[in-house]
């Protein structure tokens, strides 16, 4: 009597338990047409469309202001 007792109290304490879910990692993976821009000696200029969208110019030390996926694109022809 006294072990099922035990093995249900010791079920019951095990039933309590909880694991953790495994955390995710985050990417840490920048934009390569935002990276691009840094290294030509570029300055971003985040932007707006008119639908809310996100983009960003890349300002140029020749005074150039180009959008940052045009500039990428036209330096790294597939």
């Amino acid at each position: 009597m006294r072990i099922l007792i035990c093995a249900i109290a010791l079920l019951g304490l095990s039933a309590c338990s909880q694991t953790k879910a495994p955390e995710q990692a985050k990417v840490g993976m920048a934009n390569p047409a935002s990276v691009y821009c840094g290294e030509k000696g570029g300055k971003l200029l985040p932007q707006k469309d008119a639908q809310g969208n996100e983009y960003a110019l890349c300002q140029l030390p020749d005074g150039r202001t180009v959008e940052e996926w045009t500039l990428f694109r036209a330096d790294h022809p597939q």
